[in-house]
């Protein structure tokens, strides 16, 4: 069978976000330049001060490893302006502070040592940029400030400027696997980017690299891929931010969407050490499990400090997520949705004529294989090691259904048993055909 170029997307299924930059050093988030009304003068003394000497990417790629996880992405630059990569059209990058190193550069050859896909991040905005709207513009820091009410600038300058930068990452670092966007917003969008000419440069020098669907909206706006009728920039996937979609994505004639949801894991993407609202390995692996249940990815962030360091909560909570993706991987790489109602307990996920049940609350009484006939189950194991699961069939409870599998964890059939993994406990069922 022919192979589609998102299909190693759609088989990874989970991947890792950096958010990282100058905005690290005041540890207020990669919003806190305009959310705080900092002046371009203000906020370039983290430029100045910027020197990350526990910089290494390759334990950035061995932690992606460990987690789990499939392909990474790093902000290359955000809409603060500042580039983490070494750019013929500024000054103002990372090859020009204390550090000298162009980040990208040594990122992408540890993603690859990795055996990882590698993604990069590029804003699409630049708050840093003199010709790029300020005082009329919906996010700009310098908004609704007097001082630059009549300040004109050159748009079609901007866009030169950026283009030659996503020129030169296409150029620059050998073959990329994912290019991601951000953002559209109001007026600003679609051809106000120049996009069919920049998309256009970006499949020729990257013909196999996937690209979001930003150019068209932000993440909380659907792009004409929701419409059945993707255009020339509409990009190859579609990415919901912090919200999970309610189910399985379609357009509108009813074919599937390949999708990504982007998410936190606190609340926040870029370097906040007062932000302790981190979310658990078991919330995240079911996070995950619902995602994949619908069809589509996570890429859950991380945000390193001024040094560059992952902080140690976000390691622990993702290490734990690669301890049961090492049992249970087999559930999540490479499955899809499988089209049948939500059981009670869990969720599914299938691969060909093999459905995985995620059983994540154990109902009263044995489990029901609920969605498929007896006929249709050749046989139940547990997922972790191989072991067969306990028929429950002729339990007390189970005898009023007798087209529904039981099974138990437990000797008795009748009794209630605490799942093998409260997380999320893992059946493989192997049916005598695919479901259609």
């Amino acid at each position: 069978m022919k192979r589609n170029k998102t299909d190693w997307f759609s088989d990874a299924r989970f991947g890792m976000f950096i958010h990282w930059g100058i905005y690290a050093i005041p540890g207020l988030g990669e919003w806190y330049m305009s959310f705080d009304r900092v002046s371009v003068k203000d906020y370039e003394k983290y430029f100045r001060e910027f020197n990350p000497k526990d910089f290494n990417p390759r334990q950035w790629a061995q932690l992606a490893k460990e987690a789990g996880m499939k392909y990474m992405v790093l902000t290359a630059k955000h809409h603060d302006g500042f580039c983490l990569f070494d750019s013929q059209y500024t000054d103002y990058k990372s090859t020009n502070t204390k550090a000298g190193k162009d980040f990208i550069k040594e990122y992408v050859e540890a993603v690859r040592e990795a055996g990882l896909k590698v993604g990069i991040y590029y804003s699409l905005l630049d708050w840093h940029h003199p010709d790029y709207p300020k005082y009329n513009d919906m996010f700009h820091p310098m908004r609704e400030n007097e001082a630059y009410k009549e300040d004109k600038y050159d748009w079609d300058n901007y866009l030169k400027y950026m283009h030659g930068q996503v020129e030169e990452l296409c150029s620059n670092y050998g073959k990329l696997d994912l290019l991601w966007f951000d953002f559209s917003y109001g007026e600003i969008k679609g051809e106000k980017w120049k996009a069919t000419e920049l998309l256009k440069m970006v499949r020729k020098l990257q013909p196999e690299v996937l690209i979001n669907d930003r150019f068209e909206g932000g993440g909380s706006s659907n792009s004409s891929i929701m419409e059945g009728k993707p255009s020339t920039i509409s990009g190859d996937f579609t990415s919901p931010e912090q919200c999970m979609p309610t189910e399985e994505l379609r357009n509108k004639n009813g074919e599937r969407v390949v999708w990504e949801l982007c998410t936190t894991i606190n609340d926040t993407w870029g370097y906040t050490p007062s932000d302790k609202n981190y979310k658990s390995a078991e919330f995240l692996i079911r996070k995950l499990v619902e995602c994949v249940s619908k069809s589509g990815n996570m890429i859950l962030n991380v945000g390193p400090d001024s040094q560059g360091r992952i902080p140690k909560e976000q390691e622990k909570v993702l290490k734990q997520v690669g301890d049961w993706l090492r049992n249970n991987g087999d559930s999540i790489y490479g499955c899809e949705g499988a089209q049948l109602p939500r059981p009670e307990w869990g969720r599914y996920t299938k691969k060909g004529n093999i459905l995985y049940a995620h059983i994540m609350e154990a109902p009263i009484g044995p489990i029901p294989i609920t969605g498929v006939t007896k006929e249709q189950i050749k046989n139940i194991r547990m997922l972790w090691d191989g072991s067969e699961a306990r028929d429950a069939s002729k339990a007390l409870g189970p005898r009023k259904h007798p087209e529904i599998k039981f099974i138990t964890f437990g000797d008795n059939g009748n009794f209630t048993y605490q799942l093998p993994d409260e997380a999320d406990t893992v059946l493989k069922i192997e049916l005598e055909a695919d479901l259609q």
